[in-house]
C-alpha cells in the first residue's frame, strides 16, 4: 500500500471541495484533494450555470441571497475567466402575481442584493424572445459560469501554493486513533493500489454523498438530503440574459445563456440516492411548459442534452421531510467533536456554487478554532488563474470559443455543441490520458 502523510485531507473534488483544498494551502498547511472520480464531475459539473445576483432568494432565503450577492462581485473578481456578465432580469408572466415585485424590490434592498426595475418596453428591447404579455421587469446582477472551469482554477492556484489533487481515488476507510482521525484509505481505480493518507484532519465536502463520508468514521445519520433537479441545453441562445420569472422560487422558472446554447431549470424532488438521479419524461415536458411561459416558442428548438444533479441541501425542521423545494440554500458546518465526539473531522453541505468560496472560508475557520492556529483567509483578494484583482481580468463572451473554432470548423467536426468540441480535441485529450 502507498503512503503519504499531509497535515490535511479533503474530501470531494467538487467546488466547495476546490475552494477548500485552496483556501487551506494558502493558510500555509500541507494538503491533499481526493475525489473517486474527475473534478466537478457530481453536483458542480450538473447545474444549470448561473452566477447568481441573489435575486432569487430575496423573499424566500435572504441570508443565502445576501451571500450570493457578495461572492457574485468576488468571483466575477477572481475567476473572470470562468464567467460571463450577461446580466439577469426577473419578468411577472401573464398569469403571475404583479404584486410580489414589491415583495422582491423590498428584499432586494434590506439585502445589498442591486436589482432596478424597468419598463417592459425596456425589458423585450434587451430580450425579444421574452412573452410580450409580461406585466413586470426587475434587471439584476446575474451571470452565467463555467462550472468546470471554475473548479479546475481553484484546484490549479491550490496546487501552485503545494496543495496535491488525487482524481479517481476513491475513500474506502477512514481511519481513528481513539477520538482522533489519523487516516484516509483510497483506492487508486487506475492503478489498483491502495493508498494511506496520514492526517491530522479531515474537511468533508462530498456534498450530497457527505453522510456516507461521515458514516466512515463512525459518525452516523448525517442528514444530507439530495434535492434531484433535471435541467435541458437547448441548441442556441435564446436569450442572451438570464431570465427568471418573478415568482418565488418554482420548477422550470430561470433559462440561463451557457457558452453558445440556453439551459432551462429545474426541478426539485427527493432523491433517495445520488448516484441514482433518473429524468423523469414528465418533467422533461414540464421544463418544456415552463420555458413557454417564458419564451414562447420554446418547445420549436432542439433540445441538445438532459441532466439531473443533486443539490446537498441541509435538513430543514420546518419544512417536510421530502420538500426539498423549500429547504434553505444556507450552507451547514458540523463539528463532528462536539457531535460525536470525533476529532479532526468536519462536514460542510448545503450553500450553491456562486457562495463556494465562502463556504470554504467558513470550514477552514471552523478547523483553525478547533486546531487553535489561526490563519486569515485570503481567498477573497487573491485570484486565480485567468483572474485578477486590479480589474485587468476580463469575463468572457459567447464569441471566444467561436472564435477557436474558426480555422477549423470546415474540417473538424464538433461532437459537443454545448462546450464547442471538436473531434480532434477529444481525440487528443485520449491520447494524453489513454487510461483516464
Amino acid at each position: 500500500m502507498k503512503s503519504l502523510d499531509v497535515d490535511v485531507v479533503v474530501i470531494g473534488g467538487g467546488s466547495t471541495g476546490a475552494g477548500v483544498v485552496r483556501d487551506v494551502a494558502m493558510r500555509g498547511y500541507k494538503a491533499v484533494l481526493v475525489d473517486r472520480v474527475d473534478l466537478a464531475q457530481g453536483t458542480s459539473g450538473r447545474f444549470h450555470g448561473l452566477l447568481h445576483s441573489g435575486g432569487r432568494y430575496v423573499v424566500s432565503d435572504p441570508n443565502s441571497a445576501r451571500e450570493c450577492a457578495e461572492e457574485n462581485e468576488i468571483l466575477t473578481r477572481i475567476q473572470a475567466s470562468c464567467i460571463e456578465t450577461t446580466g439577469g432580469m426577473f419578468v411577472t408572466g401573464p398569469d403571475d402575481d404583479p404584486e410580489f415585485g414589491d415583495r422582491f424590490l423590498k428584499g432586494a434592498a434590506e439585502n445589498g442584493v442591486p436589482a432596478t426595475e424597468i419598463t417592459v418596453a425596456e425589458a423585450l428591447k434587451r430580450e425579444p424572445r421574452v412573452n410580450r404579455a409580461i406585466k413586470r421587469a426587475i434587471s439584476v446582477q446575474d451571470g452565467s459560469v463555467d462550472g468546470w472551469q471554475l473548479v479546475w482554477t481553484a484546484a490549479q492556484s491550490a496546487m501552485e501554493y503545494g496543495a496535491k489533487v488525487l482524481t479517481y481515488h476513491k475513500v474506502t476507510k477512514i481511519e481513528r486513533e481513539g477520538d482522533t482521525v489519523s487516516a484516509v484509505i483510497c483506492h487508486d481505480a487506475k492503478t489498483g493500489e491502495d493508498v494511506r493518507i496520514g492526517c491530522h484532519f479531515i474537511l468533508n465536502c462530498a456534498g450530497a454523498w457527505a453522510g456516507q463520508i461521515a458514516g466512515m468514521a463512525g459518525c452516523h445519520d448525517v442528514e444530507v438530503v439530495p434535492g434531484r433537479g433535471i435541467m435541458i441545453a437547448m441548441n442556441h441562445r435564446l436569450v442572451n440574459t438570464v431570465v427568471n420569472r418573478l415568482i418565488y422560487p418554482a420548477d422550470g422558472d430561470i433559462i440561463v445563456p451557457v457558452h453558445t446554447v440556453c439551459v432551462i431549470g429545474t426541478t426539485d424532488v427527493k432523491a433517495p440516492d445520488p448516484d441514482n438521479l433518473p429524468i423523469p419524461r414528465d418533467e422533461v415536458q414540464q421544463m418544456f411548459d415552463a420555458g413557454e411561459v417564458l419564451i414562447p416558442g420554446f418547445r420549436k428548438a432542439r433540445a441538445v442534452h438532459a441532466w439531473s444533479g443533486a443539490r446537498p441541501l441541509v435538513k430543514d425542521s420546518r419544512v417536510g421531510a421530502g420538500d426539498t423545494r423549500h429547504m434553505s440554500r444556507g450552507m451547514s458546518v458540523l463539528d463532528h467533536s462536539e457531535r460525536d465526539g470525533l476529532k479532526g473531522l468536519l462536514t460542510i453541505s448545503g450553500g450553491k456554487l456562486t457562495t463556494y468560496r465562502l463556504m470554504a472560508e467558513h470550514i477552514v475557520d471552523a478547523m483553525e478554532k478547533q486546531t487553535g492556529t489561526p490563519h486569515a483567509c485570503r481567498t477573497a483578494e487573491e485570484a486565480c488563474p485567468g483572474g485578477a484583482t486590479d480589474g485587468t481580468a476580463h469575463t468572457y463572451t459567447v464569441t471566444h470559443r467561436l472564435h477557436d473554432r474558426e480555422q477549423d470548423r470546415m474540417h473538424d467536426q464538433i461532437l459537443c455543441e454545448c462546450e464547442l468540441m471538436s473531434r480532434r480535441m477529444f481525440t487528443d485529450k485520449l491520447a494524453e490520458q489513454p487510461t483516464g
